[in-house]
């Protein structure tokens, strides 16, 4: 499961890197795309920038309060996804920015408090909404799926290999009784898949990662959200994404791949082509230190790919 860490006693993940690729100086204007409990943020605030946090949580407004009565004159947050950052931009008044961060997956105190439904380590309701103002919840996906629609999910969104078998076992089990809390599901997975403990990931893992992507319509946002980010960019700006699992992090790699390339090839035409969409350069990854996974077991999964917006575009 997909996990960054809060201000809350440990830094945000790969900080440094950010930071060092961000190269802020005093009067940017950036926008944090997932501000959490507003690490990025602070960072970025402290280093002179101009801050629009966006976060569809609404259990980050008390950290966003207290960054706003820090730097009213920089700092302002809304609830939103960052699937709307061009409307986002354009409603606090910038038509272009000097960068966009994205922090993809759950957040530390997201997993720690058990009534949101994101972890199988304590019981709660099956829920995993990161905006809970509306839409389906885990719950109403477990139960209501098909068995090969539960198994595409599990396998697509999670990497679950063994995906038929546990769609397999859900079904049945909701048969006799409908899925509630994450205990309840978080066993029988592990009972299907015992099998899993070797090595200490637990068997679960895969497939709450599933429900929780399913739920928010992350691909979706995160596919709506990149082009936009390129075009309200400013020439040199930059771009940063953090994600936590190999799908996300696909998704991110080819769409920078993609926009960095000076060729492209298609079928109908065998010469290669100028790419029209080359609007990016200096594509990077980025992975945690070993001293940063030491602090931060959570850490171990992330990675940062970062590019830079082109000073000019191919016509």
């Amino acid at each position: 499961m997909g996990e960054r860490e809060e201000t809350s006693g440990h830094l945000p993940v790969l900080l440094a890197e950010v930071l060092a690729a961000a190269q802020v100086k005093p009067g940017d204007r950036w926008i944090d795309g997932t501000f959490g409990r507003g690490g990025h943020t602070q960072a970025l605030l402290e280093r002179g920038a101009n801050v629009l946090g966006l976060d569809q949580d609404d259990e980050a407004a008390e950290a966003a309060r207290a960054l706003e009565a820090r730097w009213p004159e920089r700092f302002k947050w809304k609830q939103r996804n960052f699937k709307d950052l061009k409307i986002c931009s354009a409603e606090h008044g910038w038509a272009k920015v000097d960068g966009v961060l994205l922090d993809l997956g759950v957040s530390s105190p997201q997993l720690e408090r058990a009534e949101r439904g994101f972890s199988f380590r304590a019981e709660g309701p099956l829920d995993m909404r990161m905006d809970r103002r509306g839409g389906p919840t885990a719950a109403d996906l477990v139960n209501g799926l098909s068995e090969g629609e539960l198994s595409k999910l599990f396998y697509e969104h999670g990497g679950e290999r063994e995906a038929r078998r546990v769609a397999r076992a859900l079904v049945a089990r909701r048969r006799v009784a409908p899925f509630r809390t994450t205990t309840d599901l978080a066993t029988v997975v592990a009972e299907t898949l015992p099998h899993r403990r070797a090595g200490g990931l637990h068997p679960a893992t895969k497939v709450f990662q599933a429900l929780r992507i399913a739920v928010n319509r992350e691909e979706e946002a995160l596919l709506a959200a990149l082009p936009q980010a390129v075009e309200i960019m400013k020439p040199g700006g930059v771009l940063a994404v953090i994600s936590f699992h190999s799908g996300e992090d696909r998704v991110v790699k080819q769409f920078m791949r993609e926009l960095s390339a000076e060729w492209i090839d298609t079928p109908g035409r065998p010469n290669t082509l100028p790419n029209p969409q080359r609007h990016l350069r200096d594509v990077k990854r980025f992975l945690p230190s070993e001293e940063e996974i030491a602090k931060n077991p959570r850490a171990r999964s992330a990675r940062l790919r970062t590019s830079i917006r082109r000073e000019e575009v191919c016509a």
